[in-house]
């Protein structure tokens, strides 16, 4: 018999990350916060009509570092681990935004999810920030829930980037942790790493408008 319980996301039949969060962001969420490897844009057409009600998103996303960017902070005598600086955080973010837009498969519905989180990027519920080392490769997702509701909220951790083959498509493990005590940890962490991190809001905004493949649909010119 097929287990029913939720608490391992392994995305085969009945265990998609993706219907669950669509599940949890629907019916109760009122913030959701996101700790991933790299950006997701591509694959936010999966998410984005579930989000539609929750008041504020949060993406913190680490960054990878390569051998140039290395050999640079070895010249300046700045350890691998230390924070990077603000300005070689934001362009390693807008690297990686536009490589991942680049790759993305040309579809209407990927069009749709970066126009969407285009709008919630200018409109101040979605915020983006990268933390500026490369010694960050979690993946967390933390739901508050609505006042009121039964508990604080739920958090999910493990293999899973906010991707489409994450979500649906790619065999992972994933964990769903409903005590009050992991959500209370998760989030204090997550503020931690937040209030550090790099606002690369300008950056994303101009690499989305003015360099990515979907320069053609946005709707306006990147405000000043």
């Amino acid at each position: 018999m097929i287990s029913t319980d939720l608490t391992f996301l392994t995305n085969e039949p009945g265990k998609t990350l993706g219907d669950r969060f669509a599940n949890l962001l629907q019916k109760d969420t009122r913030f959701f916060d996101c700790l991933v490897g790299y950006f997701f844009i591509s694959g936010f057409h999966r998410l984005h009509t579930s989000l539609e009600d929750v008041e504020k998103v949060r993406i913190l996303v680490g960054l990878k570092t390569d051998a140039a960017v290395y050999n640079l902070m070895q010249q300046v005598s700045q350890p691998a681990l230390d924070l990077k600086s603000h300005a070689v955080t934001k362009v390693e973010a807008t690297k990686e935004l536009l490589e991942e837009l680049e790759m993305s498969p040309d579809t209407a519905a990927i069009e749709v999810g970066v126009d969407k989180f285009l709008a919630w990027l200018r409109s101040g519920k979605l915020e983006v920030k990268a933390y500026p080392s490369e010694n960050l490769h979690a993946k967390v997702y933390i739901m508050t829930f609505r006042e009121g509701d039964r508990d604080k909220g739920r958090v999910i951790t493990g293999s899973s980037n906010l991707t489409q083959p994450g979500l649906q498509e790619n065999l992972e493990f994933n964990v769903e942790l409903k005590n009050v005590s992991d959500y209370d940890f998760a989030m204090m962490k997550f503020n931690e790493l937040w209030s550090v991190a790099v606002d690369v809001k300008k950056p994303v905004e101009e690499t989305i408008v003015l360099k990515s493949p979907y320069a053609h649909f946005t709707p306006s010119p990147v405000a000043t």
